[in-house]
């Protein structure tokens, strides 16, 4: 029995250093959600970006052809959604990294 409590002291010291992250890592970690996390914002900045053109476009419908302008303004929200997704995506695959 007085062998076996210096073994499992041992064993449990190992599991515990190896459980300890470095502060490299720590530091590496917060830097990839820092950039996933502005990814996501300029995700956002995007969208918005493409609501208020495709808002210009349909106010300066001057009413002769209203359906060119609708899908005009759609496919800038499409294009900016397209793209906002694209970020959220690359965002997503950088955390799957950590």
């Amino acid at each position: 029995m007085n062998n076996l409590k210096p073994v499992l002291i041992a064993a449990i010291l190992t599991f515990a250093l190896v459980g300890c992250e470095s502060k490299q890592e720590n530091q590496r970690e917060q830097a990839v959600e820092k950039k996933a996390d502005k990814l996501e914002q300029k995700a956002d900045v995007t969208r918005e970006q493409g609501e208020a053109t495709a808002d210009r476009i349909e106010k300066q419908d001057p009413g002769m052809d209203t359906h060119t302008t609708d899908r005009t303004a759609d496919a800038a929200r499409e294009a900016a959604e397209k793209r906002a997704d694209q970020m959220e995506e690359q965002a997503a695959r950088l955390r799957e990294q950590k």
